[in-house]
């Protein structure tokens, strides 16, 4: 299991309020619909489709204002969980990071690896600007 780790992000909320707006994927929907085909959430299981690959994700677990432990079910190419960390350090100055562990055989590591890390850093920039 390969693990990558985003840079910690600085978001200017609560860890509260980020959590409220992260812990379900109902609230993802005017944010992704438009980027993703096929798109459908609830709040702990999404659905969609991006260059033709099926997707569907499930929140598994959900400590409050600490962590969103997220898993791609069997529709998913690939066998990942992804936690969503956030540590508040001060009021209204929280850190977040994700965190991806992945099943990659040798093939795959060498062919996404990099690009697998730089998404996990994309996404929590972007998220950390939408919340900011």
């Amino acid at each position: 299991m390969e693990k990558y780790e985003s840079k910690q992000q600085q978001i200017r909320r609560s860890a509260e309020q980020i959590y409220s707006a992260l812990s379900s994927f109902d609230n993802f929907t005017p944010m992704i619909q438009d980027k993703v085909e096929e798109w459908q959430a609830n709040d702990d299981v999404c659905s969609f489709k991006v260059k033709g690959f099926a997707a569907r994700l499930r929140m598994v677990e959900r400590e409050p204002f600490k962590t969103i432990k997220i898993q791609g079910d069997e529709a998913t190419p690939l066998d990942f969980t992804f936690w969503l960390q956030l540590k508040e350090v001060a009021p209204y100055d929280t850190r977040m990071r994700i965190v991806v562990h992945a099943e990659l055989n040798m093939m795959m590591r060498m062919m996404i690896g990099k690009k697998l890390q730089g998404a996990v850093d994309q996404m929590a920039e972007a998220i950390a600007a939408a919340l900011n």
